[in-house]
């Protein structure tokens, strides 16, 4: 049932668990780091008591198309009821903070920003560098976008909003052995 909503370039993959009280976060993953966003979402449930939905993100280029031809209808038709864009929509009952994350430069994700729902923190991760070799998790753990990266960035945002102490990124930073320098 989320043909549509792939063809669009977002769908909800794993909905947020736990009490409603818990600190929420979005976890937008593209290609293959969205499997460290699925694992983020775990890390973050065990070690953080933080909810996260987990949302696939095959197509940031589609999602900024319906963004600009929202914002373009808008601007063309002002006393019509304004469109909202694919990325609102999809966001708009779900709160939190976003955390998007990317193989890609962080430019592919960077160009959803300006239709994220008004009230979010929106945090960008991705591999900006190239001419690089190693391994997968070599090469994630180098460019800041592994699962603990997103974890770190989560509760970065979170903070940021007041929902979690600002000491627990800190405690990330050391539980998951990030090197800050």
């Amino acid at each position: 049932g989320t043909e549509e909503q792939i063809i669009k370039g977002m769908y909800l993959l794993q909905a947020a668990e736990g009490a409603k009280k818990l600190p929420r976060v979005n976890l937008l993953g593209s290609g293959s780091i969205l499997r460290e966003s699925m694992a983020a979402r775990e890390l973050l449930a065990t070690d953080w008591g933080v909810a996260a939905n987990v949302w696939s993100c095959p197509s940031f280029n589609e999602l900024t198309r319906d963004g600009q031809d929202a914002e373009r209808f808008n601007l063309l038709h002002p006393l019509q009821t304004p469109r909202v864009s694919f990325v609102a929509q999809q966001l708009g009952s779900h709160a939190g903070p976003v955390v998007a994350s990317t193989d890609y430069m962080k430019a592919y994700a960077e160009q959803i920003r300006p239709f994220i729902p008004k009230d979010r923190t929106y945090k960008v991760l991705g591999t900006d560098g190239f001419g690089r070799s190693d391994f997968r998790s070599k090469l994630r753990e180098h460019f800041e976008v592994n699962r603990h990266y997103i974890v770190l960035a989560a509760l970065k945002a979170l903070s940021e909003e007041g929902s979690v102490p600002v000491a627990k990124v800190l405690e990330a930073i050391q539980k998951y052995g990030i090197n800050t320098e």
